[in-house]
């Protein structure tokens, strides 16, 4: 990372200016990264499919391209990219697609996938653009849009030479110690991936227990009780502040939550895989299975994980 310090005469610091980055994808976590590289003096460049989130950016500071070519063209070589879209075709569209970023980048340049890509479809990417001499790292990650813009976690694969120039990028993009290099591409989609699949079956250890407090003869105070299990219990956690934060938000009864729970694929990435590698995998089985099931069987645990949904990723969760 290229970090241009200025100091006066008297050597006060006057200002640093951090390496020019452009940035693909400004939805709830891309956007709060940006504010995040804005607020640590960085040189970004936003980019989005729709306009409204870059006329957004560009009054936070960035400055801002309305395609792939103008953002390719704003950045000086070699050129820096992340792009924070969602997993599967979006990805092939931004890096692939016609007049898209392989086709605009040069050898030297580098990409950096910071989205929930599944890690074969990773592995793939890396390999076309080696082809064409483009660095490609893939960053798992984790804290959601609150994360994001406070500092997140983040796992990260590809090549250790290429990661070593950006790490400066990661560890200003994170909490302390909240960072690390995983291993070859693919390694960082797939340790966010498991973290994921982890993610579902604590996510149902809590749902549930709560449901069987919520339905026990005591009358508890489902409230009082986030709030001790979150101070020096062995479950303390930031999911049961999450679900703190839902009670006071919401009502213990979580009224207006959905008792239905949507997901995304990682949870299903990593039982698939676990099967693959021989692993037994029956908790995060059945957190999503449970998921699926929730659509016609809705409940209290589902609102639960609504409820965490909603303030960890600010997904929409209440009833339709």
């Amino acid at each position: 990372m290229l970090v241009i310090t200025i100091i006066d005469y008297k050597f006060r610091l006057v200002y640093s200016v951090n390496m020019q980055i452009g940035y693909f994808g400004l939805g709830k976590m891309g956007y709060s990264m940006v504010l995040r590289l804005l607020e640590k003096n960085y040189d970004v460049v936003a980019c989005n499919r729709s306009p409204e989130p870059i006329r957004e950016a560009e009054k936070a500071g960035a400055n801002t391209a309305y395609t792939c070519s103008e953002l390719a063209k704003h950045l000086k070589p070699p050129r820096l990219i992340w792009i924070m879209v969602p997993a599967g075709k979006p990805v092939d569209d931004v890096i692939f697609g016609e007049g898209n970023l392989a086709n605009l980048l040069e050898k030297g340049d580098t990409i950096i996938d910071g989205g929930n890509s599944f890690y074969k479809d990773t592995i793939r990417r890396g390999k076309e653009l080696e082809k064409k001499g483009i660095d490609f790292l893939d960053a798992g990650v984790s804290g959601g849009p609150g994360g994001a813009r406070t500092g997140a976690s983040i796992m990260v694969g590809g090549d250790k030479e290429v990661y070593n120039k950006f790490e400066p990028l990661f560890k200003d993009l994170t909490v302390k110690k909240g960072y690390g290099y995983m291993g070859p591409t693919g390694a960082g989609h797939f340790v966010k991936m498991v973290h994921n699949g982890i993610e579902y079956g604590m996510m149902q250890a809590i749902g549930e227990g709560f449901e069987v407090m919520k339905k026990a003869p005591f009358k508890l105070d489902l409230k009082k009780v986030a709030e001790v299990y979150s101070h020096g219990t062995v479950v303390e956690s930031k999911l049961i502040d999450w679900l703190k934060s839902a009670y006071a938000q919401y009502g213990e009864d979580l009224d207006e939550i959905s008792g239905s729970v949507a997901q995304t694929g990682e949870g299903l990435w990593t039982i698939q895989t676990a099967k693959e590698l021989g692993v037994p995998a029956p908790i995060i089985t059945e957190s999503v299975n449970f998921r699926k099931e929730s659509e016609k069987k809705p409940s209290y645990t589902g609102k639960v994980l609504s409820a965490l949904r909603n303030q960890f990723g600010h997904h929409e969760v209440k009833k339709k």
